[in-house]
């Protein structure tokens, strides 16, 4: 399939920075290109390939089992207790902690912003919210970041 050799390696890069794993991220990435043939999909782009292994990483760093293991490698300190956390660069580590506590589209928003680095515009044109919109949903997570750091969420 062209589509798997043309984005393939660029999706397996973005789902390993996202899942801290290797063998998750070739998981993600094989399981969205054989659901593709099983359609017959062969006219999707990039941005439906990026938004799909975004939200299928998003779904497995979301099970119970995963989440666990996430813990257990890292502890519950995954977070510097900080005043400012616009100023912290904001790791995959602490995305992941923050994926379960967000709804799916803030989980995706702050997977764009702070894994991906992409600007709150571009976020705005991939999931179909206002650029404003976004802003708040990010402030929205950095609020609950800052509850995680001070062990209250």
């Amino acid at each position: 399939m062209h589509l798997y050799t043309r984005y393939g390696p660029a999706l397996l890069r973005k789902c390993e920075r996202m899942l801290g794993s290797r063998a998750d991220a070739e998981d993600v990435v094989q399981s969205l290109f054989v659901d593709l043939l099983r359609k017959g999909r062969t006219d999707v782009g990039l941005a439906y390939l990026y938004q799909a292994a975004t939200r299928r990483s998003l779904n497995l760093m979301r099970d119970g089992r995963r989440r666990d293991q996430l813990l257990a490698e890292h502890g519950d300190v995954l977070v510097p207790h900080q005043t400012n956390l616009d100023e912290q660069v904001i790791s995959a580590q602490i995305v992941r902690r923050l994926v379960g506590q967000l709804d799916p589209l803030t989980a995706e928003i702050v997977v764009y912003a702070y894994l991906d680095r992409m600007s709150q515009d571009e976020i705005s044109a991939i999931v179909g919210l206002s650029r404003k919109t976004v802003g708040k949903r990010l402030a929205g997570a950095r609020q609950t970041a800052t509850a995680l750091a001070e062990g209250s969420a």
